[in-house]
């Protein structure tokens, strides 16, 4: 896997952007700290949060974005352990709806226990950098200052588009990056280092309604799915076979939501594991001739699963047809939701757009995905237009791309004097970080 240090070799082809800013102002006395400042990065998801320290290639701290709810003395149950645990009706909360902070209240516990049981620092001691959507609103942008530089007392503050963190991880200052995670999929054009806001477009074919897809799935095929925690043993059986498996005994009476989000993680599992994107639109009969695989389920059921292992996410790609009724919005195809977006930016832009497609998020991750995403790009242009799809290194390298975007930025010389400073937070108020923070 690729050190820091090559990522940084990468990054200098932009680092002309970060001395092309204005910074009009007599920065004396305001530039925060120098190359020795250890700051500590977050990227929030809607399905995961990562932290760790600037300068590192992969966060010390992945936790699920999900909590607990408590009681008057443990308000909310925060990380992996915590939300696995069945505790009397709690149910499972967010802070994260529509990729933007909604819950404040939650979102500061989050950061309380990812400052004293994830990453053990005093958030007086680092400047925080930290990863927004590119539709971020105004009044959260300056409410995230507020509380970082205000309750939690950081020295400095940075606030960065994802997208523009996905696409210097990559060590470009232009790409098109389609990020397809829980909620959503998106695409994003970043050009010179700057989101193209007038071109990002959302669908919400994604990890979410993969899950919706492959429950109707086992409906349908009147396969019920065993949560872990109520499985106290199990018997192994054939494939196919009945399972044969002991309810645990003095289950608490768990909240609905708990129970979902549990059958989720099984779902989830089997997503990985066994869904495959084809690499092209393919007939029943082509399917059927591909071998199947096979998920055994924690209550020790085992299906071989068939062409419906391909049927199930083809809709990220062809949506017409299929049932999408779990859903509103605009349901566009993954590289519609592309071409759309590289439509809607200048024509000069675009074929650097073309050639410069970056994936992110879980949803990526499957098996042929990317390979599919160039042969429908492919379809859609010209053949002198040059399209290339940049997947990353690994896997880590795509789940985590925006948090080593910004572990990469929170550690470079030239990015020390764009912090905002608490001493210019003081003078000018919240704000600052529409001016510091495009």
């Amino acid at each position: 896997r690729r050190g820091i240090n090559a990522e940084y070799e990468e990054i200098q082809t932009f680092q002309h952007y970060f001395k092309q800013i204005n910074l009009s102002a007599d920065m004396s006395g305001s530039v925060y700290g120098g190359d020795e400042v250890g700051a500590v990065c977050f990227d929030f998801g809607s399905h995961t949060v990562r932290a760790g320290f600037a300068g590192e290639d992969a966060p010390k701290a992945n936790v699920p974005t999900h909590m607990l709810t408590g009681d008057e003395k443990t308000k909310y149950h925060v990380g992996t352990n915590a939300i696995m645990y069945p505790r009397e009706k709690s149910e499972v909360v967010t802070p994260i709806k529509d990729g933007m902070i909604d819950n404040w209240d939650q979102y500061e516990t989050m950061m309380d226990h990812l400052y004293s049981k994830c990453l053990s620092v005093e958030s007086s001691e680092h400047p925080i950098m930290m990863s927004e959507v590119a539709w971020n609103k105004m009044e959260k942008r300056h409410k995230t200052c507020e509380i970082m530089l205000e309750k939690y007392n950081a020295p400095a503050f940075y606030l960065c588009k994802n997208a523009v963190l996905v696409a210097f991880a990559s060590g470009r200052s232009t790409a098109l990056v389609l990020d397809s995670g829980a909620a959503q999929t998106t695409a994003v054009p970043v050009h010179d280092g700057y989101v193209i806001q007038h071109g990002v477009v959302r669908s919400p074919l994604a990890g979410n309604f993969l899950a919706a897809q492959v429950r109707e799935h086992l409906k349908d095929q009147s396969i019920e799915v065993v949560p872990t925690y109520k499985i106290a043993s199990k018997d192994p059986v054939k494939e196919g076979q009945a399972p044969i498996w002991t309810l645990r005994k003095n289950i608490p009476g768990v909240s609905s939501t708990w129970h979902d989000y549990q059958v989720d993680q099984v779902i989830e599992d089997l997503i990985h594991h066994v869904l495959q994107v084809h690499d092209k639109p393919a007939t029943e009969e082509e399917l059927n001739m591909i071998p199947g695989s096979v998920f055994e389920f924690p209550n020790g059921y085992s299906h071989l699963f068939g062409a419906e292992r391909f049927k199930v996410p083809e809709p990220l790609f062809d949506p017409l047809g299929t049932n999408l009724r779990i859903l509103g919005g605009d349901m566009l195809a993954a590289q519609h939701v592309l071409s759309s977006s590289i439509s809607m930016c200048d024509i000069d832009v675009r074929p650097g757009l073309w050639s410069n497609i970056v994936l992110a998020g879980g949803t990526t991750l499957l098996t042929g995905f990317s390979e599919r995403l160039t042969t429908e790009c492919h379809a859609k242009m010209t053949s002198s237009t040059k399209v290339k799809v940049v997947t990353g290194g690994n896997t880590t390298d795509r789940i985590f791309s925006a948090w080593v975007g910004a572990s990469i930025l929170a550690s470079l010389g030239t990015f020390q004097e764009l912090w905002i400073s608490k001493q210019e937070y003081e003078e000018e108020g919240k704000l600052i970080v529409d001016k510091k923070c495009p």
